[in-house]
């Protein structure tokens, strides 16, 4: 985990999470790429955003990643990311 990339980051059990919420572009996708970018990031990881991040994914499938959104509560888009390669 990278502590000086934008957002917040945190890691549980599920692994690791990146919350982007409240960023302005292009911080979500600096945050979100620099963590799936770190040698030992395999993954799962959680994002939680405040809007689908449609630019963002291409980027996660060009590095292979896959992205699922995960049902929450309204205002929050979450996902989750796993690596496919």
């Amino acid at each position: 985990m990278v502590d000086d990339l934008p957002g917040k980051h945190w890691t549980e059990p599920d692994g690791l999470h990146i919350d982007v919420r409240g960023l302005a572009p292009p911080e979500p996708m600096v945050a979100i790429l620099g963590q799936l970018e770190q040698p030992d990031q395999t993954g799962p990881v959680t994002v939680h955003h405040d809007r689908e991040p449609i630019y963002l994914y291409p980027e996660l499938a060009q590095r292979g990643w896959h992205h699922q959104i995960i049902p929450t509560e309204p205002g929050e888009v979450r996902l989750s990311l796993t690596l496919t390669k």
